[in-house]
């Protein structure tokens, strides 16, 4: 009998003492925190609008030659039917089968087809020891190719050359040689000068 008296009133009891309880962790809550509210990155929501843009895109892909070519940036702005896509802040890594690699930086860069046009002034890094900065470089997606046209300052284990035009590119060789008969080639031409520094 008295089980069962026990029973009747912990089904009462038990009930308002969790309301109780609830309701103090309500009172006694802290207030909210107004400097410490979820901070939003400042953007002009209307310019997003009219110029949708990608945050840190990467594109990596093999060139027909088997040169593989990765593509990176801070934010590019998509292709529409006036315009090609444009990147900002660029790195763009090119590295052949027989082991050349060179690393570009450029403020921006435009890809169109089987192309991507560095410009603002593009700094260049090669494996086999050369540096070289100019103004634009334009990089094949289809071929192993990098050319600039508007002159270019290359440092080498020799000394300094400074020239019109630049490209890095497979010698001409028969269309079954193999990377080791076929390999990359630097050459410059235009107005070329040698500061031979031994």
């Amino acid at each position: 009998m008295t089980r069962t008296r026990i029973v009747r009133w912990l089904r009462v009891l038990l009930p308002l003492v969790a309301l109780a309880i609830l309701s103090t962790m309500f009172l006694f809550s802290r207030q909210p925190d107004g400097d410490a509210s979820i901070p939003y990155a400042e953007v002009d929501a209307e310019q997003m609008a009219r110029e949708p843009r990608i945050v840190a895109p990467e594109y990596a892909g093999v060139t027909g030659d088997g040169a593989e070519v990765t593509l990176r940036a801070l934010d590019a702005t998509p292709a529409t039917d006036e315009r090609d896509a444009t990147l900002q802040q660029v790195a763009l890594e090119w590295v052949r089968p027989d082991g050349l690699s060179a690393h570009l930086t450029a403020p921006d860069a435009g890809v169109g087809q089987d192309l991507i046009a560095l410009s603002g002034g593009v700094d260049i890094s090669l494996s086999s020891g050369w540096t070289l900065s100019a103004p634009e470089v334009e990089a094949a997606t289809d071929r192993s190719h990098l050319g600039a046209s508007n002159g270019v300052v290359a440092t080498g284990p020799f000394g300094r050359i400074t020239s019109d035009d630049m490209e890095l590119q497979p010698k001409v060789a028969p269309s079954d040689a193999t990377e080791d008969e076929n390999p990359a080639v630097l050459s410059f031409s235009g107005s070329v000068r040698l500061l031979y520094q031994p």
